[in-house]
């Protein structure tokens, strides 16, 4: 019995869904479900683990930028 890969996935970090990649021709294609990782959207990526690190590094951005000290002026 074969089973053929799925043609879509979730992409969960730290159980947020920052949304579905469907596979296509050219590798697999993010659609955003949370506004964080709209900038992703529409993004053609090789493989689903490239899709999972680009949606880690948004969220790591993001903490980072919250948890860094504002500059007194």
């Amino acid at each position: 019995m074969s089973q053929t890969p799925s043609n879509a996935y979730i992409i969960e970090i730290h159980d947020r869904a920052a949304g579905i990649i469907t596979r296509d021709e050219r590798g697999f294609r993010f659609f955003s479900s949370e506004r964080l990782f709209d900038r992703l959207e529409g993004r053609q990526f090789r493989s689903a683990g490239d899709a999972e690190r680009a949606a880690r590094a948004v969220l790591s951005q993001r903490s980072r930028r919250a948890s860094s000290p504002l500059l007194a002026s």
